[in-house]
Formats: C-alpha cells, structure tokens, sequence
C-alpha cells in the first residue's frame, strides 16, 4: 500500500446526482431518526445508487489517479477484472469484528462521497473487507450525518488521507506492521494482504531483483580483486539494469511499489 493523490475536482456526477442523493438519504433518517437508531428502520443496498458511485466517470478518475491499481493490495486490476468502486467507510452497514453482526445504519451519508471512495481489485472488496470497519473505540462511531467522523479513530489505514508507510513495511514478499503497530495488525488482517495468491505474485517480481543484487554483489567482489575489463562491463550493465529497476519499479504506477521500494533501498545501505 502506497499514498493516494486524488484528482482534486470530484466528478460531476458526485457534485450533482451524488449531492442530490445524500440530501434525500439525510432527510429521510431525519424523518424517523429514533427508528433508524433503534434499528427498527435501515437502509439497504435497494437505497444506494450505484450508477453514481460506481459510474464510469468515477471508476475512471480513481484508476488513473491510483495508476489502475487496487489502493489495497497494490495489484493491476485490470489484468484480471474490472475492480470495483469500494466505499472505504462501508454505506448501508459495519461490522467491528469479523465474526461481529453488521450494525445498521452504516455512513448512508458517504455513500457519494469522494474522499470515501477508492478503486479496488474483488478480492480485497469482496472476498476480504466487505463491510469490516473496526474502530480503536467503537463507541466514538459516528452513527448519523449528524454526528463527526473526525472524533472517530479507524484501525484501517485511509492511503489517501496517511502514509502507509508508518504503519506497514515488508519483509521479503511479506507485509508486516511497524513495530508491531495495532493499525498496522488491523490492516493487513482485514485486507488479506499476506493472502497467499498474492504474496505468490510478490515473490516473482522481488526474487528477479534480489537475484540481481546479489549477482552486483558478487561481480563487484570480482572487480575488487580482479579489475580487469570484462568484470567492469558487466559490472556496468548490472548497474544499469538496477537503475532501470530504480526508475521503473519504485515509482507510484509500478506493481507492489511499496515492496519493491523496500527491496532496492536496501541496495544502497
């Protein structure tokens, strides 16, 4: 998981359809806001509009902006699917655990917000987080628009709004929290980003650059005790290579950016 920078103009659709839709969803839990806290009343999936959130327009900015990666795990989606429009706090209903019961209402609210909004491979959305939202204190939920979501501390880390990179590092094709940090825990358990389809995928592409560092390790203990010409060459063009890699692997729009990056800095220490 690396930072987000979202395109600061919001979609029109979000600014007009969107807006639109969250003021009908407001008035009507204001219209029986006893019930909807009671949970005699909630809203469901029938009560969101996905040709909002999930329109084109919108899929389209969160890939560009995201270099058509899923914001979680850091795969390109659109080798295998067409990813999906995740609502990062879910709409219709939350869970705190896992094995939890989803409470209603959850932040009907969000449900056209862009800051809320990222795009994500299925698995992630579907197979993992699902409707997962835990809170360090659940009880500081805000349960209404009416109520803040600032006073609220997520376990899971928002990639648009904190860098990941203080909560996760990698050790190898693996993720692991920052010193053992909660939000670090929470992340990688409710996003699977240890899942092992994935860490298989994160194993090829590190082991071809760890194969390349040890072998620049090893011509270079050649070229110290042996400085002839053809060491130098291939010294040279390994070097080459690995700035290629560098350049290439460690930017934003590369495949598992956040573990490659670790990988290569450990090249210069």
């Amino acid at each position: 998981m690396i930072p987000i920078k979202r395109p600061v103009r919001v979609p029109l659709v979000l600014r007009t359809r969107g807006r639109e839709a969250t003021v009908r969803l407001c008035e009507e839990y204001d219209s029986s806001p006893e019930a909807y806290r009671e949970g005699k009343k909630s809203f469901t999936s029938r009560d969101f509009d996905s040709g909002v959130y999930g329109a084109r327009s919108v899929k389209n900015a969160l890939r560009k902006a995201q270099h058509d990666k899923c914001a979680f795990c850091e795969s390109k989606v659109s080798h295998i699917a067409y990813g999906d429009v995740e609502h990062f706090r879910p709409k219709a209903g939350y869970r705190q655990r896992p094995d939890g019961p989803l409470v209603r209402p959850g932040y009907y609210w969000l449900a056209y917000e862009w800051s809320n909004l990222f795009f994500c491979c299925p698995l992630c959305n579907q197979r993992f987080k699902r409707n997962h939202f835990p809170l360090t204190d659940d009880t500081r939920r805000a349960i209404s628009h009416h109520d803040r979501i600032e006073v609220e501390e997520p376990l899971l880390i928002h990639p648009a709004l904190e860098d990941p990179a203080e909560f996760l590092e990698f050790d190898g094709e693996y993720v692991r929290p920052v010193n053992g940090n909660s939000r670090g825990v929470a992340t990688i358990g409710i996003l699977g980003l240890n899942r092992e389809e994935i860490a298989e995928k994160r194993r090829h592409v590190l082991g071809l650059i760890k194969d390349l560092i040890a072998c620049r390790e090893l011509f270079a203990i050649q070229v110290k005790d042996h400085p002839d010409q053809e060491y130098l060459k291939r010294l040279a063009a390994i070097d080459e290579r690995l700035d290629w890699y560098e350049k290439v692997y460690r930017s934003d729009s590369a495949e598992y950016a956040a573990m490659i990056r670790t990988a290569l800095k450990a090249r210069t220490q």
